[in-house]
């Protein structure tokens, strides 16, 4: 009986240490991943300009590690040709989050590299994403189309993204999959802002500043740090709202990051872009 006892604690020994480590890694916290366009893509570090995207990763705990896929000038039809889509799917995880925003780049009729029809070809691209993400245990959440600043001569906020976001609802209410509604939480809040306060979220670099920008830029799209910390902390509350797993994860508010202003005044004298 001594021999067969001395046999079976080495063994069970192991199967102990066997369940601690799957144990571990049960508990270990997901990844969060991000596929989009400029809007939320990383920036060159030395430049104003930043994605939503780029500023998420400091709301949350160390324990939480965010990838951003997301690229300049992307819509789901070149984000998928490119071999974006394929990158983003083959490093997805079981319990991996992925947060799913297109449409700037989308409506681009007079690009067929990236145009999508709103309901066919941006529709099925969605769809695609959602389904391939959670075929490898990853969950998927879909994010409407941040707004542009496009103001009239009255001082009205003009949607500029047309039929985008409502395909996005539909593939969400379709497919069960969770919603952002980044569209109409941003269009608030410019709207809120008015003409004014609003330039101070977008892009307005005026010339000789930074040698990559010699001649400055200036467009109602592209975001500031200001405004890039301002679309992710609407983010941040929709989640909040959803009371979504995620939302363990968040630093204190306290600790969230803050822009620094700009050492230039805005507006500037030149008209932005678009």
């Amino acid at each position: 009986m001594r021999r067969v006892v001395k046999v079976l604690l080495p063994v069970a020994g192991l199967l102990l240490a066997g369940c601690c480590v799957m144990h571990s890694l049960h508990r270990e916290a997901p990844v969060l991943r991000l596929i989009g366009d400029s809007t939320m893509a990383d920036k060159p570090v030395e430049l104003p300009e930043s994605g939503w995207g780029m500023l998420f990763p400091q709301f949350f705990k160390p324990e939480i590690r965010v990838v951003n896929y997301a690229k300049n000038g992307r819509s789901t039809r070149s984000f998928i040709n490119q071999g974006l889509w394929s990158q983003a799917l083959a490093d997805l995880r079981p319990g991996d989050y992925l947060f799913i925003q297109f449409g700037h780049n989308d409506a681009k009729i007079s690009d067929t590299t990236r145009y999508a029809e709103a309901h066919t070809a941006y529709k099925a691209n969605l769809i695609r994403f959602v389904t391939e993400a959670r075929a490898r245990g990853g969950r998927p959440l879909l994010i409407t189309p941040v707004a542009r600043r496009y103001f009239s001569e009255a001082g009205v906020l003009e949607d500029a993204h047309g039929a985008y976001p409502g395909v996005v609802k539909e593939v969400a209410a379709q497919l069960s999959v969770p919603l952002i509604d980044l569209h109409a939480s941003s269009m608030q809040l410019l709207t809120e802002l008015g003409p004014a306060a609003s330039e101070r979220l977008f892009m307005r670099v005026p010339p000789g500043i930074f040698a990559a920008l010699p001649a400055g830029k200036s467009d109602n799209t592209h975001f500031m740090e200001e405004g890039a910390i301002a679309m992710a902390r609407l983010v941040i509350a929709s989640l909040k709202q959803q009371h979504h797993p995620l939302v363990k994860y968040l630093r204190p508010e306290r600790e969230w990051p803050v822009a620094v202003p700009p050492a230039w005044k805005i507006p500037l004298e030149t008209a932005p872009n678009p």
